[in-house]
This record gives structure tokens, C-alpha cells and sequence, in this order.
């Protein structure tokens, strides 16, 4: 179990990173727009601007939320750290809400994480 582990974790810190490019491109995207939108010249770009950019922001703040413990808890995979675990049950619980991609991990993260043979490898004093 110790290979599924170590792949879970690689692979969670693969969808993290994913993730954090994917809010900074929207953060990116959304700005860009409303840029475009400011240089119009029309009476109601300010407004427009500033709804563009805060759909921006909220964009990047729920990815980027949802992404940086996928990133912790595949570091905490990998060093076998106690919390590991439990913190990476719950990212696979929520990653079950993101299709395709994040069922397949979510799955396969509750897989590895609740199978018996797991539990030793995270136990204190545990040899790595």
C-alpha cells in the first residue's frame, strides 16, 4: 500500500498545482476582460469593469481554496505525516464533486486512505 500511497500523493499535488494555474488564469482572463471593457469609453463600463473583476477574484478565491490543501495533504502523503490521512479523506470527499477528473481521485484517495494496510504507515514512530 505504501506505492498507492505515494502515487495519491504525487497525484494530489499534481490537481493542486493544476488547480492554483487554473484560478490564476480566470483571475487573469477576468481582468483581462475587464480592461477591454474600461477602454470602451462607454457610460457604464466602470460598473461593468468592476463586476468582471469581482467575478474574477471570487473565481480565483473558491479554485485556489479547493486546490491548496489538495497540494498539503499530497506533502503530508509523502512525508507520512499523522495528519495526512484524515486531511486527505476530506480532500478526496470533496474532489468527488469535481467530474470527471476529481471522482476518479476522490475514489481512489478513499480507497487507499480507508483500506486497513494504510493505517501502519502513518501510525507515530512509524519507519519510512
Amino acid at each position: 500500500m505504501e506505492q498507492h500511497v505515494k502515487i495519491l500523493a504525487i497525484l494530489n499535488i499534481v490537481m493542486g498545482i493544476l488547480g492554483v494555474i487554473v484560478a490564476v488564469c480566470a483571475l487573469a482572463l477576468f481582468g483581462g476582460i475587464a480592461m477591454i471593457v474600461g477602454a470602451d469609453g462607454d457610460a457604464d463600463a466602470p460598473m461593468v469593469m468592476a463586476m468582471l473583476g469581482s467575478i474574477g477574484v471570487i473565481a480565483f478565491a473558491v479554485v485556489a481554496v479547493l486546490s491548496v490543501p489538495c497540494i498539503i495533504a499530497g506533502y503530508g502523503l509523502l512525508h507520512h505525516r499523522p495528519w495526512a490521512p484524515i486531511m486527505t479523506i476530506i480532500v478526496s470527499a470533496v474532489n468527488l464533486l469535481d467530474v470527471p477528473f476529481g471522482t476518479a481521485l476522490g475514489i481512489y484517495g478513499l480507497w487507499v486512505l480507508l483500506n486497513k494496510d494504510t493505517k501502519p504507515l502513518f501510525q507515530q514512530g512509524a519507519i519510512v
